[in-house]
């Protein structure tokens, strides 16, 4: 870690280590940098996961966060950047495959959307599906009543 503070000062908010795990707290603008670096050259070679977590009451609204291994080091490393309403994040489908599937859900959850990702779509929801179930301004009962009647042809999914 200590050459990506080197080569990115102030745009790494913070590295930390904990439990063996190591976090890094980016800014946005250099993150797809760092990730494609990771992968790369600290060869962190798998991505284990790519969620996100609300905050409506933030400016930027958006934690992004991906999951790294690397099978020759044993470690794992998390990376985690912010983004506000409406803003997209390219895609790092380029650089682990495994992130195809894995931006599709947060897309799908979350409404995230990730800049040349081959088939952006919902993977999770069908595709006429409105709102995104794991924001925070996404009721806990609701749901899209117009795709479940003409769907369904019930009047509520409750």
């Amino acid at each position: 870690m200590a050459n990506l503070k080197s080569r990115y000062g102030s745009g790494i908010r913070e590295a930390l280590s904990y439990l063996g795990q190591n976090y890094l707290v980016l800014e946005p603008s250099i993150t797809a940098d760092v990730l494609r670096i990771l992968c790369d050259e600290e060869e962190f070679d798998y991505c284990v996961d790519i969620t996100a977590v609300h905050y409506p009451k933030r400016e930027k609204q958006f934690d992004l966060i991906w999951i790294l291994y690397s099978f020759a080091k044993n470690e794992r490393m998390r990376v985690k950047t912010m983004i506000a309403e409406g803003e997209t994040f390219p895609s790092s489908v380029s650089i682990w495959p495994t992130a195809n599937w894995l931006e599709r859900e947060v897309y799908d959850m979350f409404g995230i959307k990730f800049d040349g990702h081959p088939d952006l779509k919902r993977i999770l929801l069908p595709d006429g599906w409105k709102g995104h179930p794991l924001r925070k301004d996404y009721g806990i009962t609701q749901q899209d009543n117009e795709w479940v009647q003409i769907n369904l042809g019930i009047p509520s999914g409750q």
